[in-house]
């Protein structure tokens, strides 16, 4: 073969072929897999192969859809068996809660256009009659659900592939990689070759974290013991056989040519360390292991009680990998630029293979993913979680949380504190009861007796509602500290920092020094990939603040982008300082008390400035913004400098009316001023215009990345605009509001909801959505419709609002 290729994939399974045969698809690069063994040889032959398209979110379904396009066609075009065949799908609830969910699902899956229904437990036991249904509520059933043989699959990805020119090695592995920089030029191989390449794609399942290590690159994944058992042939059993997920039981069911495969996902799930088992070899099975798996039998033979009387064939306990969220880890690294990596599936890695190979070779190709892919991208997983004990620890739950109750704002009770702020214990003692985001424990709210401290999860009116009123009454009434240490924080340095920023940014960078400004970095397409807030320190020295989730993404592009110019450098520093948030009517006369002869007078101290200064004898960095739209500033300090400044702020603060603000109130803060939020509002997909934040881009301002292509859409318009949403409720139970809700206009779905809740200064239920429209339509007709919101299988009227429903003219913030 060549000595160099374009792209080299590394791994043999149903998700490196398929990008193989998609990027075969695309054409005009060279294109070589190497798989150590054979084929298929890893997780995937002994993956059970069910299809399923819908999943939670819009583009997560946009992803498990594709599979039921490609799947029938792949095999007319190779003349190869894949084994697909529709065979419909219920998904069970044994409780109320569980049907409240599958109902928000359902309307996903109306969305998208997938043929789904709400039935009860008497339709099911009629639909499957060798199904026990007396102590079912109901069910949803998705009519496109279905099941593909992995092997058959395998080998039309791998037909498929060959035929487009795609060279693909079995027996031979990937040992190492040759790194310049911060990208990987070259793999090694098991023989002693060494291929030069452009791009690297990393599919080796639950082998890359160890292959990935290889070449500086963190890949989070964790192996564990999975099984399923295969029975005897059933005389009952319909044909096909329907896929059936009993949730509340974490079990799944489906038909394997008379034969009932049973399966499920664990509970505290047995890790499974592949170095020191069985390094790179194929077919692996694990011991029959009937005590781990005893809770699933239990639960099958009380689903089908013919069980009872069936022996069991094979049983089938195969290492799979899972990650600490139970999302897969897919995208181009951000430690090593152009290596992909697509691992961590989840036991739905079969399913996926389609989706993710299709956006994964539209990436590598164009330089960009088709469509937003967050949700999954590996960026948004922090490298602290490579750790094999904090892995091994999460696993306790993370596989038992493919079919666990999704509850809104569910915690993990496992691998917790990986990044603790400096203020951790001082939080605790106010009262603070934690989350995490993007790894960081946050407050999410303040606890004042023992029964608030308690985390009820429920689709009703959630418990801390009145908690975060509290906290945001008390704040415009007084004064709040607010911990914000997650913050990304960014610095750009040298005579090539300003020119640098007006490449980045749609905004003006060029602006006095200790002034901050509100900005959007844009892709080529006008879409939005960042949200900042850039501050100039010094003529050659600037700061980016981001949001805490996007760090490693945020930094990864700032530093390809700025590859180019030569005299500036980068520091991530967001972890060397602590971020105190002083918020309210009061924090003047706070800040004035604790300070060293600072004026915080507005003419002296106006909106969006910063000033280098001293809060009780210790040196801060003081910027006037604020998130939930009172007076305020936050307050950048060294983390062993922040507790003396906390202390005496909270010391002084007491005498003005002192509450501590948690991220649920500070979220609903944000929707009550019509803050979007990167990764719910806005994104790749949504420009400045189409998100109704034209004010980030400078007027006049050229020669920054999207710049044209804003500038074409001004002149043809768009057809989508985002919007904010009151919702009507008579009754003493709000909606609740989170994300992707249908959006109705005349009993047509025009959009979806971004984010929602309950706004605690006002009172309001509040949703932003993204809607439909013409591009000759203006804002203001697109939000003079009756819109209806579809909160799982209840409407709500909803009204729009053109102007932040609190303190619409901002005088409280900028007074």
């Amino acid at each position: 073969m060549k000595k160099h290729v374009d792209v080299v994939i590394i791994g043999g399974g149903a998700v490196g072929l398929s990008v193989a045969y998609h990027l075969g698809c695309l054409g005009g690069c060279s294109v070589c897999l190497f798989e150590g063994n054979h084929l298929s040889s890893g997780t995937t032959w002994h993956a059970a192969g069910i299809v399923g398209p819908l999943r939670s979110s819009l583009n997560m379904t946009r992803i498990a859809m594709y599979a039921t396009e490609l799947f029938p066609r792949l095999e007319k075009e190779t003349g190869q068996s894949t084994g697909y065949r529709q065979t419909g799908g219920f998904w069970l609830a044994q409780t109320e809660e569980r049907m409240t969910e599958l109902r928000r699902i359902c309307c996903m899956g109306r969305r998208v256009g997938l043929g789904v229904e709400m039935i009860s437990a008497s339709e099911v036991g009629q639909a499957l009659p060798f199904l026990r249904s007396d102590d079912l509520v109901g069910a949803l059933y998705v009519e496109e659900d279905g099941q593909v043989s992995p092997v058959d699959l395998c080998m039309a990805y791998a037909a498929g592939a060959r035929s487009r020119g795609v060279v693909i090695e079995e027996g031979c592995g990937v040992t190492g990689f040759v790194v310049d920089k911060d990208r990987v030029n070259a793999v090694l191989l098991d023989d002693g070759r060494r291929v030069d390449c452009g791009t690297v794609v990393l599919c080796a399942g639950l082998w890359s974290r160890k292959l990935a290590n290889e070449a500086g690159v963190s890949v989070p994944l964790q192996a564990v013991e999975h099984m399923y058992v295969v029975t005897e042939p059933m005389n009952d059993l319909p044909v096909p056989t329907p896929i059936v997920r009993d949730l509340d039981s974490g079990l799944y069911l489906k038909g394997d040519t008379g034969k009932l495969v049973i399966g499920g996902f664990e509970r505290n799930a047995k890790p499974w360390n592949p170095e020191a088992n069985a390094s790179f070899a194929p077919f692996v099975t694990l011991d029959e292991d009937w005590d781990h798996f005893a809770p699933f039998m239990k639960a099958g033979i009380h689903r089908v009680p013919a069980l009872t009387n069936t022996g069991i064939r094979m049983f089938m306990n195969g290492p799979e990998s899972f990650t600490p969220d139970t999302r897969p880890l897919v995208g181009e690294s951000p430690q090593r630029s152009g290596f992909f990596v697509a691992a961590g599936f989840n036991s739905v890695g079969v399913m996926s293979s389609a989706g993710v190979g299709h956006a994964l070779a539209h990436w590598i190709v164009n330089g960009k993913p088709p469509f937003d892919l967050w949700e999954v991208d590996i960026a948004r997983v922090d490298p602290k979680w490579s750790d094999p004990k904090l892995l091994s620890d999460r696993m306790r739950e993370a596989v038992y949380n493919q079919f666990a109750m999704h509850w809104p704002l569910k915690q993990s009770e496992s691998g917790r504190n990986v990044r603790c702020p400096p203020l951790f214990e001082k939080l605790q003692h106010k009262g603070a009861v934690f989350g995490t985001v993007s790894a960081w424990e946050r407050p999410l709210w303040y606890a004042e007796n023992e029964s608030e401290r308690e985390f009820i999860h429920t689709y009703k009116n959630q418990p801390w509602w009145n908690v975060a009123t509290r906290e945001a009454t008390r704040m415009a009434q007084g004064v709040a500290l607010v911990e914000l240490t997650p913050f990304t924080k960014i610095e750009i340095k040298g005579a090539d920092a300003l020119n640098g920023l007006q490449y980045l940014c749609a905004g003006d960078m060029d602006m006095e020094v200790g002034l901050s400004r509100y900005t959007t970095m844009l892709n080529e397409s006008g879409g939005i990939e960042a949200d900042v807030t850039v501050t100039r320190l010094e003529r050659n020295l600037f700061r980016i603040i981001g949001g805490a989730a996007t760090r490693h993404r945020d930094l990864a592009r700032i530093r390809r982008l700025l590859g180019g110019f030569e005299a500036l450098s980068l520091e991530d520093i967001t972890s060397h300082e602590s971020v105190i948030g002083v918020m309210g009517p009061m924090s003047r006369k706070v800040l004035t008390r604790v300070s060293d002869g600072c004026d915080w007078s507005v003419e002296s101290f106006p909106f969006a400035a910063s000033r280098k200064l001293k809060l009780a004898c210790r040196p801060v960095l003081a910027l006037r913004r604020s998130f939930v739209g009172e007076l305020g500033w936050e307050l950048y300090v060294q983390n062993e400098h922040a507790g003396v400044v906390f202390d005496r702020l909270c010391k002084t603060a007491a005498e003005f009316g002192l509450t501590h603000l948690g991220h649920l109130a500070l979220d609903g803060c944000r929707l009550e001023k019509r803050y979007g939020h990167w990764g719910h509002e806005w994104g790749p997909d949504v420009t400045p215009l189409e998100a109704g934040i034209e004010f980030t881009v400078a007027k006049g301002k050229s020669g920054f990345i999207g710049c044209d292509a804003l500038e074409k859409q001004r002149k043809i318009g768009v057809n989508q605009r985002l919007i904010l949403l009151e919702v009507d409720s008579a009754s003493m139970e709000k909606p609740l509001l989170l994300h992707d809700e249908p959006v109705l206009l005349d009993g047509e779905i025009v959009g979806l909801t971004t984010s929602g809740g309950l706004g605690p200064r006002t009172g309001l239920s509040l949703a932003f959505a993204m809607v439909q429209c013409t591009p000759e339509e203006s804002l203001e007709s697109v939000c003079d419709k009756p819109y209806m919101i579809d909160v799982a299988d209840r409407l709500f009227a909803a009204r729009t609002l053109l102007e932040a429903p609190y303190d619409p003219d901002g005088m409280l913030m900028r007074g």
